[in-house]
Parts: C-alpha cells; sequence; structure tokens
C-alpha cells in the first residue's frame, strides 16, 4: 500500500495566507504538515502504499468468504509482497490541487507531478507544472511530494502489517462491484507515517482498495482534525492508488482540502523488463 497518502512536519511553520480588508493576517499554522500526512503509505501524504497482486477473477456482488481477521490480514500481507515483486515498472502524471475556504481568505493551487517507479532503480518524483497559490506550490504541494519521498526511502515504518497496526474484522462490504472486508486499524505506535480508521480489502485478491482514516499523530494543536478518504484501482494484474483525499478543520477557522488524483498507469511486470535484458 499513500502508504497514504504524504506526510512531512513543518517545523515552525505559521503562514499568513491571506489579508483582510484591514490588513490583518490569517494564519495557518501547521497546515503544511497536516496536507503532507497521508500519502499515506506513506500525504500519508507521502502517500507510499504497497497493495497487492490481484490473482483470481473478478467476483462481483459475492458474499465474502467467513475468514478470521489473522487469516485476512495474512493473506493481504502475502499479496502485498507478491506484488512487490512482481511489478517490474510504471509511470503516471499525477494532479495535486489544494484549496483553503476561511473567513478572509480562499486559496487554491495546483500542481502536475511525473512519476516513474522502477523496481531496481526505485521512484522519482518531477515536477512539471505548477499555478495558484505561490505559498501553497511551495510550502503544500511540495512538502507532499517530498513526504512521499521520505516515505519511500523508509517502506517497513509505514506499511499496513502488523507490524505497524492492530486489526479487527469489523464486516463486509461491496466496493465498486466487488466484495471486501471491512477491517479497524490501531496504530501500535504514534507515528507521521501512520494512521488510525478503517481499511477495506478486497475479498479475492486481498487488495487494500479503499481506506477512511484520520493521521496517527496530530501536526499540530491548530489543527482541530483531518480526515483522509483513499481509493484504489485496478490495473491489468496491479493494485495502485487512484486517488486520495484530505479535509482539515482549522482551529481558527476554515477547512483546507488537499486531493491527489494519480492519474492513468502505463505498467510493466517485472517479467517483460527481465525478457527485454539482452
Amino acid at each position: 500500500m499513500l502508504r497514504m497518502l504524504f506526510t512531512q512536519q513543518m517545523r515552525g511553520g505559521v503562514l499568513a495566507v491571506g489579508q483582510s480588508p484591514d490588513h490583518r493576517a490569517l494564519n495557518l499554522p501547521g497546515y503544511a504538515a497536516c496536507m503532507n500526512l497521508r500519502l499515506r503509505s506513506s500525504l500519508l501524504l507521502a502517500i507510499v502504499f504497497a497493495f497487492p497482486l490481484a490473482r483470481a477473477e473478478d467476483s462481483v456482488g459475492v458474499v465474502p468468504p467467513n475468514l478470521d481477521t489473522a487469516r485476512i490480514v495474512a493473506e493481504m500481507q502475502r499479496h502485498s509482497l507478491a506484488q512487490t515483486a512482481t511489478l517490474g515498472h510504471y509511470q503516471a502524471l499525477r494532479h495535486y490541487q489544494v484549496e483553503y475556504r476561511g473567513f478572509a481568505a480562499r486559496l487554491a493551487a495546483r500542481m502536475d507531478v511525473e512519476v516513474n517507479y522502477d523496481a531496481v532503480a526505485g521512484k522519482t518524483l518531477q515536477i512539471v507544472s505548477q499555478s495558484g497559490s505561490g505559498f501553497l506550490c511551495e510550502k503544500v504541494l511540495k512538502r507532499a511530494v517530498d513526504s512521499e519521498k521520505e516515505a519511500f526511502q523508509d517502506k517497513r515504518s509505514n506499511a499496513i502489517t502488523e507490524a505497524n497496526y492492530r486489526f479487527q474484522l469489523a464486516g463486509t462490504d461491496i466496493v465498486a462491484g466487488r466484495p471486501a472486508y471491512i477491517l479497524n486499524a490501531l496504530p501500535l505506535t504514534v507515528s507521521k507515517f501512520l494512521f488510525r480508521g478503517k481499511i477495506w480489502v478486497d475479498a479475492t485478491d486481498f487488495a487494500v482498495v479503499k481506506m477512511e482514516t484520520e493521521p496517527a499523530k496530530s501536526p499540530s494543536f491548530w489543527i482541530s482534525r483531518t480526515l483522509i478518504h483513499s481509493t484504489s484501482a485496478k490495473t491489468g494484474d496491479f493494485w495502485l492508488p487512484r486517488q486520495v483525499r484530505s479535509e482539515t478543520k482549522v482551529r481558527l477557522g476554515g477547512t483546507a482540502v488537499l486531493t491527489i488524483d494519480f492519474g492513468t498507469y502505463q505498467v510493466q511486470p517485472a517479467t517483460q523488463l527481465q525478457a527485454a535484458l539482452p
């Protein structure tokens, strides 16, 4: 499984994002840090997730097998390792957008980022365009990108595994026409890369297909709450992140929303890359 998506704290940051008619600044302490919380999977903003390999035919509208929590988590982690082993390369053009609405200001920014993943060389993220608020681009969107890079370097610390979470089966559901298990996930440590909330695990492929979470560690006293909604989708035989939406309530007033659209993937399995070698 960005696992979330997008998390690096903004230390000591206080932002004047707008001026009222009497020139009093509206400040957003810790806002950039909250927006970076993730790319979960590590924007959790970094958002770096390891999503398991799909191995079976789609099952539409079928009740999931009656498995216990331990078996579901074991299958989820086994297929996560399988996808890591078989995914050779992908690239995509992501679209980042952040918007703040408050009493005296309304600011927005956009950024396009080209992402290349290679099983051997690792992951690179390159900003190709940006527009809107210069501060939000610099302090929020760029920090989200940097946080994902940081999380990718330490994937074990943000992986959705029993080493980082305690899981409990909460029920079943249908996600995009496919049966899924719902698991409550509680972090074992308080970390900027972890979360608490619910995850939906596909009952056939055991991929994490949906998440509704909040950061395990609040980035700032000034942030009252952050809710993160993440989804993934199947590209060929692989499950990859599709969208992350983070909504933050600021104690000083206003709401900030960060959205990451992961774009269309071009994927190559490891076997194709190996076959192309001389």
